[in-house]
C-alpha cells in the first residue's frame, strides 16, 4: 500500500479523507489562534464540560466545510445543536472540534481536532490532528491507519503484540481518575500509565506502541469523542468496545457512550474484559441497553 504525501489516493473514501485532512488541519489553525491568548471559558451540560472560543471557531469551520462538501450527509457536532435531521441519514460525520478542551486551556499541547464517519451506525473514517505537535493520525476502512508528521511524512501504524497484562502500558485520563480505576489496574497487574487528556491523544499512543490499552470506566465520553479514534485504532489492529466488550454504535438519539470503553491492541482485548467482568458486578455496574 502507498501514500501519497496526505493519504492513499485510490479505494473507498478518498475524497472523504481528502476533505476531512484539510479541514482538521485548518480547524488546528484556526484554534491554535487562540492559544496561549486570553480566553473566554464557558461551562456546558451535565458533566460541566469547558468550551471556550477556539472550540467554537473550529467547529463552525469543520461543520461549515462538511455540509458543503457532504451536503446529504448528517452530521453531529459537539458545538452545534443536535437536530434529529441526522438520525434519518446512512452517513453522519462525528465531530470534536477540540478534544481535550482542558489540555487547550492548560496550554499542556494535550489536545487535538477530531473528525469521524459513521456509516450505518459504524465508524469507518477518522481523522485526528494534534496541532501543536503538528501530528496527524487518520485512517479510513481498507486503508489502514497512518500517522503524517513534518520530518517524515506518512508513516504506516500497527499496534503492539503484548499479550501479558502486567506488562501492558496504560494510556490514562488526566482528569477521571478514581478508586474504581485503582482496582482495576490492580486487578490487571498494570503498573505503567502516561497520562494525557484527550481519547484520541491516548489512542495516539496506543496505534504508536507507546501504550497497549486505554479504560475508560465512566459515562463521559460522547460519540464525537471516539467514532475517528476506534477507525484509528481498529485500522491499526487494536479493538475498541465498552466495557463488557460489545461494539460501539454511532448516530443514535442519546450520544453519550454510556457503558463505557476498552481500546487496546487487540490481541488482549478479550482477556481485558474477562478481568472487568467480575470487577463491573463489584462496582454494581449493569450494561445499559442503548438504540
Amino acid at each position: 500500500m502507498q501514500a501519497s504525501n496526505e493519504f492513499v489516493t485510490s479505494g473507498e473514501y478518498e475524497r472523504e479523507l481528502r476533505v476531512a485532512i484539510e479541514l482538521a488541519r485548518s480547524a488546528g489553525a484556526a484554534a491554535l489562534q487562540f492559544y496561549g491568548g486570553p480566553l473566554v471559558v464557558e461551562h456546558k451540560g451535565e458533566l460541566d464540560e469547558p468550551v471556550t472560543q477556539a472550540d467554537r471557531v473550529a467547529n463552525e469551520l469543520i461543520v461549515g466545510g462538511l455540509h458543503a462538501a457532504f451536503s446529504d450527509d448528517g452530521i453531529l457536532a459537539e458545538e452545534s445543536t443536535d437536530t434529529e435531521r441526522r438520525l434519518s441519514r446512512a452517513r453522519v460525520w462525528m465531530v470534536d472540534p477540540l478534544d481535550g478542551t482542558k489540555g487547550f486551556i492548560a496550554g499542556s499541547g494535550d489536545f487535538a481536532v477530531q473528525i469521524g464517519l459513521a456509516v450505518e451506525g459504524e465508524s469507518v473514517l477518522g481523522v485526528v490532528y494534534q496541532p501543536v505537535a503538528d501530528v496527524l493520525h487518520w485512517a479510513a476502512r481498507g486503508h489502514g491507519a497512518w500517522v503524517a508528521r513534518p520530518e517524515t511524512g506518512n508513516e504506516p501504524l500497527s499496534v503492539s503484540g503484548e499479550k501479558d497484562l502486567t506488562q501492558m502500558r496504560l494510556a490514562a485520563s488526566r482528569s477521571h481518575r478514581s478508586g474504581r480505576m485503582d482496582r482495576v489496574l490492580r486487578a490487571l497487574g498494570i503498573t505503567e500509565e502516561v497520562r494525557r487528556n484527550s481519547v484520541g491523544v491516548k489512542i495516539g499512543l496506543i496505534v504508536e506502541r507507546q501504550c497497549d490499552l486505554y479504560i475508560h470506566l465512566s459515562l463521559g465520553t460522547k460519540q464525537w469523542d471516539t467514532c475517528a479514534p476506534e477507525a484509528i485504532v481498529r485500522e491499526a489492529g487494536g479493538t475498541m468496545t465498552d466495557l463488557w466488550g460489545a461494539p460501539l454504535r454511532y448516530n443514535s438519539p442519546d450520544v453519550m457512550n454510556r457503558n463505557g470503553l476498552v481500546a487496546s491492541n487487540g490481541v488482549a482485548h478479550q482477556s481485558i474484559i474477562d478481568h472487568l467482568s467480575p470487577l463491573l458486578t463489584e462496582f454494581g455496574r449493569t450494561r445499559i441497553e442503548t438504540e
